[in-house]
């Protein structure tokens, strides 16, 4: 009984304050558009700030364990692999190959990963999560359009990806909290406390606008390329690589922080990109939609499974 408490504890606040923006957005107090620009302002300002506050306090002598972010690494990369040999036998369309391939191995670890870590562990799993942030980021951003240049008839352009990368303002930020942790430069009280309330608006206020984005519209033309990507996405991968760090021995803190990562739903940004990138635009939305809503069971009976069996 514990377990499914300390499950429902991490998860409910998330699905309510997604329930909640799904109501205010058919109230009329926030419409697509709106949405839109609050979403850009969340993760260029708030979240940034979040991850910044988060690296900037966290003990980097500790930091992620060497084996925790090889294994990171590994499995997005993995992931990526398998994805793409999957994609190749079964959807014959590329507009969606790219769209699946990127919905498999992309998850919303930067929305995800700090609330939930935050919640099971405290500050020690959410300044882990904030230093990998600032190594699994660009790898999802750079696999990312990789994944789509792949299928849209044009040769990748490196770049655009680079470019990509160090303009992502989460990875500048995560460089900014390691260089001042490191240096021991210390922010004075006022902006330090200013910038630790701004970050503590992202979460809640990013899973509000992602509540008033759903839209449930039609969906049968793509219902098999729905299950397929959503099955992998929320359900074997994340059993496979959580089932293969339980193996390797990773526990709590690290174990919670791979929760995260692997079972975290796809990225919202995958669909801004698919949009820009030639992808199958309606398909993107449609997988950060019912992945976000889906998730919300299935990263309830990973934690209630976790925890049940003493893992953390």
């Amino acid at each position: 009984m514990e377990s499914l408490f300390i499950a429902l504890n991490t998860v409910l606040p998330l699905f309510l304050m997604m329930a909640l923006g799904y109501v205010v957005k058919l109230t009329g107090l926030l419409n697509e558009g709106s949405a839109r620009q609050v979403n850009k302002l969340i993760f260029k300002t708030f979240l940034p700030l979040l991850v910044f506050i988060n690296v900037y306090d966290s003990d980097l002598q500790e930091g992620v364990r060497s084996s925790l972010l090889l294994f990171s690494v590994a499995g997005v990369l993995i992931q990526f692999l398998a994805a793409l040999v999957l994609v190749l036998l079964t959807e014959p369309e590329n507009a969606r190959r790219g769209v699946m391939l990127q919905g498999m191995f992309r998850s919303n670890f930067v929305l995800y990963g700090i609330p939930i870590s935050m919640s099971l562990f405290g500050s020690e799993a959410a300044g882990m999560a904030s230093l990998l942030i600032a190594v699994i980021i660009p790898m999802f951003n750079a696999l990312a359009v990789l994944a789509l240049e792949m299928f849209n008839g044009q040769k990748p352009n490196l770049w655009q990806v680079l470019k990509g990368i160090v303009t992502n303002p989460l990875i500048l930020a995560s460089a900014a909290g390691i260089l001042c942790n490191y240096f021991s430069f210390r922010l004075p009280g006022v902006v330090y406390s200013t910038a630790s309330t701004l970050g503590g608006v992202a979460t809640p206020l990013a899973f509000v606008v992602l509540g008033a984005s759903l839209n449930f519209g039609e969906t049968g033309s793509r219902v098999r390329s729905l299950f397929l990507t959503l099955l992998m996405k929320l359900i074997l991968f994340p059993a496979a690589f959580l089932g293969a760090a339980i193996l390797m021995g990773f526990r709590g803190a690290e174990l919670v922080v791979l929760l995260s990562l692997f079972g975290s739903p796809i990225a919202v940004s995958s669909f801004t990109m698919a949009q820009q990138m030639g992808g199958d635009g309606q398909l993107a939305g449609q997988l950060v939609i019912f992945s976000s809503v889906l998730s919300i069971g299935t990263m309830f009976l990973l934690i209630w499974g976790l925890n049940y069996f003493a893992f953390f």
